[in-house]
């Protein structure tokens, strides 16, 4: 087909909405424009970043076991050692996790300790080690922000209203703010995603049709420079180690790829020729096996041998429904639950964006731009309604949607809130549009800095305190022991062999070696191991309690049967023992001096204590956190019954 004819000057077309105000750019304006955007966005990314470590400064509260259990302690022993007292649980010893993520914080401990390897001032260089994780984790969360910002000026313009509406909801969203900065595996599954989108080709989804609607003309080709392409394998690349990291990712993908293959809702022309087709294949087979092949590396070096933990995850969670012994929620959670605690005050506008994507087309978004929207809700909805059939449901588990979330409610939180009628066409700076509804503006604002606020700065923030505390302590008592590998000799009788502190809460209610860092810093705690080996609905499986569920079934029983079972007074009594003060009363009775642990000589100190928030989603929970000390090591005089 022969080429068609360059239209003169008089000859051509009138401007089309979408091109009205979009200056044409000589060869040398491009340039500058390049520079000034790529200007912008390192400046941007600076101020994300900036932001974000005044984040991380500002949580210092406790949200879930997995922040310290599934990164921390594994990135510990990964550096200090066997023997530096990280607690492992029953995922990493059955091998259900992959060791990358925690291999990145392992790498900031590495720097750290290294750092201060030739300073003689052990309590500086702890403060360094705790800071280490969280400055990478902030790095991440920086990344996520601006990834997603980018994914919004790709998929709108660089200089759209709505595009910077998604920074803004990023930077605000209260559940970024709470949990972004911590080391959960979805926040890093989240950052993964969010660059995996921008680098995702959305040209695949769809392209303009052309204005004669000629069937026969082929759509614009794709991947024909080698940037196109190295932009497809980064997103491959980082879609793949998301999937290896947590399997339930590989929903985003498969609804996207389902996108491209069936063309549903999609409008425009499919650019999805034999050749496309086959450097898809092409880059997916290689890439995926670069980044399968790192992982099967990685965990090799960490497990010692060669597994492979997605198929262990998938066996125990699915095939052996070990999930449901954390607990079950009703299918409609993420809906009724999981969307409105992501999104708090941006909630309607999520849902709004969902529903209004089906038709982007008439909002006057390009094809590539509106078909991409439909994708996103796409991924959303599936994602959403292929989760809600597992038993067990967290609302960090859907996570990684909140990019997605924050682009579709961006247009119309937009609309709503400034003087732009159309977000097609609305351009920033601000100055040149306007602001309407302050009042409610104003009042969704403060709801998301006091959400924010509260749960970063009070809630639950005892669990962490008490670490702080009993670490000072530990300190201060043995100034000499505060190394962060114990010494190769274990039986050194010049090693503390008190048991210096005993957590009588439910399990991971607080961090462990992450927090406590001393490895000669002994300490105990009840744990709560799943029935593994048990087949589902077994009465074994029925029957079976757990350590933290059999003390709570029995406190008096417990600590005189499995925890002092033998009669010698004081058999491995702890320092200090902590728990919550509805504990207190059963405490006592054990310890009095006519009841089953008098024989300990025991009397109970409260030496301190710490509000640990309004609410508690366990009533096990519930009230102040409380240390009380034994008076076992203190040299005290122990009085006769």
């Amino acid at each position: 087909m022969a080429p068609k004819k360059k239209p003169s000057e008089k000859t051509q077309k009138t401007p089309s909405p979408k091109e009205k105000g979009v200056e044409t750019l000589r060869p040398s304006n491009r340039n500058d424009m390049a520079a000034l955007v790529a200007t912008q966005a390192r400046e941007v990314l600076t101020a994300i970043f900036a932001f974000r470590v005044v984040n991380a400064l500002c949580v210092r509260t406790f949200f879930q076991p997995d922040e310290y259990f599934q990164a921390l302690e594994p990135a510990w022993q990964m550096i200090f050692g066997e023997n530096s007292g990280a607690w492992l649980t029953w995922e990493w010893r059955h091998k259900l996790r992959s060791s990358i993520h925690p291999a990145l914080f392992a790498l900031s401990y590495f720097v750290v300790d290294n750092f201060w390897a030739s300073y003689s001032v052990p309590v500086i260089k702890t403060q360094w080690i705790l800071l280490a994780p969280k400055a990478m984790q902030t790095g991440f969360a920086a990344l996520s922000d601006w990834y997603t910002w980018r994914l919004a000026e790709k998929l709108f313009g660089s200089s759209s209203a709505a595009a910077w509406s998604v920074l803004v909801m990023t930077l605000l969203n209260p559940w970024q703010w709470y949990t972004s900065t911590r080391t959960f595996s979805n926040c890093f599954e989240t950052t993964l995603t969010a660059m995996a989108l921008y680098y995702w080709p959305w040209e695949l989804l769809g392209v303009e049709a052309d204005e004669k609607d000629d069937s026969t003309q082929s759509p614009p080709a794709l991947f024909q420079t080698w940037g196109q392409i190295n932009s497809l394998r980064y997103s491959i690349v980082l879609a793949a180690f998301a999937v290896l990291l947590r399997p339930t990712n590989a929903l985003i993908w498969l609804a996207i790829g389902t996108l491209v293959l069936t063309r549903a809702t999609l409008s425009g022309k499919s650019p999805l020729t034999q050749r496309v087709f086959l450097i898809l294949l092409r880059e997916a087979m290689l890439c995926g096996s670069f980044a399968l092949g790192v992982s099967l590396l990685v965990d090799r070096q960490y497990f010692g041998n060669w597994t492979f933990p997605p198929f262990a995850w998938l066996h125990f969670n699915v095939a052996q429904d070990l999930a449901v012994f954390y607990g079950q929620n009703d299918w409609h959670y993420y809906l009724s639950q999981g969307i409105p605690l992501l999104c708090t005050t941006m909630t309607p506008f999520v849902l709004y964006g969902l529903y209004k994507s089906l038709d982007a087309e008439t909002s006057g978004w390009p094809v590539a731009t509106s078909n991409a929207l439909k994708a996103l809700t796409f991924i959303v909805l599936t994602t959403i309604a292929s989760l809600s059939f597992v038993s067990h449901k967290e609302v960090r588990f859907i996570t990684p949607l909140l990019p997605a979330l924050h682009i579709l409610a961006a247009p119309h939180i937009t609309s709503f809130f400034t003087t732009a009628t159309n977000a097609a066409a609305a351009t920033c700076p601000p100055s040149a549009l306007a602001w309407k509804r302050k009042p409610l503006l104003a009042a969704s604002l403060l709801v998301n800095i006091v959400i924010g606020g509260y749960l970063s700065w009070f809630h639950a923030a005892a669990p962490i305190q008490v670490m702080s505390y009993l670490r000072s302590e530990f300190e201060t008592i043995y100034p000499d022991h505060l190394a962060l590998r114990r010494p190769a000799n274990a039986t050194d009788d010049t090693l503390p062999k008190e048991l210096f502190a005993l957590f009588l809460t439910p399990c991971h209610a607080t961090p462990w070696r992450s927090h406590l860092v001393y490895p000669a810093l002994r300490a105990r705690a009840l744990t709560c191991e799943p029935p593994v080996g048990t087949e589902p609905g077994s009465v074994e499986r029925a029957s079976y309690m757990d350590e933290t569920r059999r003390f709570y079934a029995d406190k008096i029983g417990f600590l005189k049967q499995e925890l002092w079972p033998r009669d010698a007074p004081g058999e491995d009594m702890a320092r200090y023992i902590v728990g919550f003060e509805g504990l207190e009363p059963a405490l006592r009775e054990y310890f009095n001096w006519s009841g089953p642990g008098g024989r300990h000589r025991v009397e109970l100190k409260e030496v301190w204590s710490a509000w640990n928030g309004l609410f508690t989603d366990d009533d096990k929970k519930a009230g102040r956190l409380v240390v009380w000390s034994t008076g076992f090591y203190d040299g005290e005089e122990k009085i006769e019954p």
